[in-house]
C-alpha cells in the first residue's frame, strides 16, 4: 500500500505551513531521508525529508497553505494505485492572493539545467535569491558540498563574478515602487515586534572594559585555530552564568505566574536574508567556550543558508543582540517575547576612562539591557547587568 506523505508539525503551536516547491516530480524515485519539498512556516523555510523510499506516485497538493496532518503526496511502488484526497480547507482570501503572487513568481523562474538526478543542487536560500535577482542557476558553479550552490555563489554571480549570467537582471524602472510580498517569517516578525512594543519595559546601561576578554579570545584562537572563538561566544557564556546567579532575569511573565527557567537557553539574534531569526544555544551555562563557539558557528551558518529547523528556534529564555561588528556604539534592542530580558551589545571602541587612579585608553563596550517590568524589577535587573560587567572585565569569575 502506498505511503501517505503528510504535512508535519515542525514546532510547538504550528497549525499549518505553505508548500513553496516540490524538489521531486511525480514518477521520480525517492530515497528515505532525501529532501522532498520546501515548507514555509511562521519561523523558518526548510526542506522536508521523505520518510519512506519508493516512487513519488502523486503530488496531492502542489503548493500553497496546508494544515498540519493533511496528506500532500503518496510514495510507493511504480504503478501502485493511490486513493483520492479531500482538498484542504481554503485559507483566508488575503493568503490566497499572496499564494497566487508567489506562484506567479515561481512560474517566471527559468528552469535550471538538470544534473545527476535531474535537478540542480542548490540550497533553498540560493534558489530564492536567484529567483528574486534574476540569476540563472544553470550558469553557476556551486562551492558547497558535492557542488551544491549556496547563497554566496549566487551573490558572487550577481556582482559579475566568473559565473555571472550573460544577461543581467532588468533594473527596476526609475520611479516605480518595488513590491515584496510578505513571507510567513516576515509576518511573524511584524506580529511579535508589535506584541513586544505593548509590553512595559525599561532599559539599563553599563560599560565594560574588554581588555581581558580580547586577550582571552586571542589565546583561545591561537591554541585551537579550528574552533574560532568570538566575543559573542564569551558574551553567551557570561550571560548564561549571570542568568543562573540572577534567575529573576531568566524569566517569563504569564497571566497567572512568573516562570523562572532552570537553564540558560541563550538566543542569538541573526540578520539572515529571510529576516531576523533567533537560534538558541541550550544549556549555555554548562558548555565550554569552544562548545559554545561550535554551536554558534553551526546555528549562524545554517541561519544564513536558510537551513534552520523549528527546534533550533524554540525554548529560548534570553537573547543577545550584537551589532558591534557594524560599528554601532550603543542601541536599544526590542524585547523578544515571552522572554523577560534582552541585552544589546555595541562595538568595542577605545575610550579614555578613569583607570588605576589616573586616565587611560581602554577598549570599552556598552551593554544595554531591556527588561519586562512585569516580571523583573529594577534592582534585580541592575544586579544582573553588574554581574555581566564584572564577568567581562574578569572572565575568570564566570569561566
Amino acid at each position: 500500500m502506498a505511503t501517505e506523505v503528510i504535512l508535519p508539525r515542525l514546532g510547538q503551536g504550528m497549525e499549518s505551513g505553505t508548500i513553496v516547491r516540490w524538489l521531486k516530480s511525480e514518477g521520480e524515485a525517492v530515497e528515505k531521508g532525501e529532501p522532498l519539498f520546501e515548507l514555509d512556516t511562521d519561523k523558518v523555510t526548510q526542506e522536508v525529508e521523505a520518510e519512506a523510499a519508493g516512487v513519488l506516485l502523486r503530488i496531492a497538493v502542489a503548493e500553497g497553505e496546508v494544515p498540519v496532518g493533511q496528506t500532500v503526496a503518496f510514495i510507493g511502488e511504480q504503478g501502485e494505485d493511490v486513493p483520492d484526497v479531500a482538498p484542504a480547507s481554503p485559507p483566508p482570501q488575503e493568503e490566497v492572493k499572496a499564494t497566487e503572487r508567489e506562484t506567479m513568481a515561481a512560474e517566471q523562474e527559468v528552469a535550471p539545467v538538470a544534473s545527476g538526478n535531474g535537478r540542480i543542487k542548490a540550497s533553498p536560500l540560493a534558489r530564492r535569491i536567484a529567483r528574486e535577482r534574476g540569476v540563472e542557476l544553470s550558469r553557476i558553479h556551486g562551492t558547497g558540498p558535492d557542488g551544491r550552490i549556496v547563497a554566496e555563489d549566487v551573490e558572487r554571480a550577481e556582482v559579475g563574478g566568473p559565473t555571472a549570467p550573460a544577461v543581467p537582471a532588468a533594473a527596476v524602472p526609475a520611479g516605480e515602487v518595488e513590491r515584496i510580498p510578505l513571507s510567513n517569517v516576515r509576518k511573524t516578525i511584524a506580529r511579535r515586534l508589535t506584541e513586544a512594543w505593548q509590553i512595559p519595559v525599561f532599559q539599563l546601561q553599563a560599560s565594560a572594559d574588554m581588555t581581558r576578554v580580547n586577550a582571552l579570545v586571542a589565546r583561545l584562537r591561537e591554541r585551537d585555530p579550528d574552533v574560532r572563538v568570538t566575543v559573542t561566544d564569551v558574551l553567551t557564556k557570561v550571560c548564561a552564568q549571570a542568568l543562573m546567579r540572577h534567575r529573576e532575569v531568566n524569566a517569563e511573565f504569564t497571566e497567572d505566574a512568573i516562570l523562572l527557567h532552570p537553564s540558560a537557553n541563550v538566543g542569538l539574534a541573526v540578520a539572515a536574508p529571510q529576516g531576523l531569526v533567533v537560534p538558541v544555544i541550550r544549556g549555555a551555562e554548562r558548555l565550554s567556550l569552544t562548545e559554545i563557539a561550535a554551536a554558534r558557528a553551526d546555528l549562524v551558518g545554517r541561519a544564513r543558508e536558510n537551513k534552520l529547523r523549528a527546534e533550533d528556534l524554540d525554548g529560548g529564555t534570553f537573547t543577545i543582540s550584537n551589532l558591534g561588528m557594524y560599528a554601532v556604539e550603543r542601541f536599544t534592542a526590542v524585547l523578544n517575547p515571552p522572554q523577560a530580558a534582552i541585552v544589546a551589545v555595541g562595538a568595542t571602541e577605545d575610550r579614555v576612562v578613569p583607570y588605576a587612579g589616573a586616565t587611560a585608553v581602554r577598549p570599552m563596550v556598552t551593554l544595554t539591557g531591556t527588561f519586562d517590568h512585569r516580571a523583573v524589577d529594577g534592582a534585580p535587573a541592575a544586579a544582573f547587568l553588574q554581574t555581566l560587567k564584572e564577568s567581562l572585565e574578569d572572565p575568570g569569575l564566570a569561566l
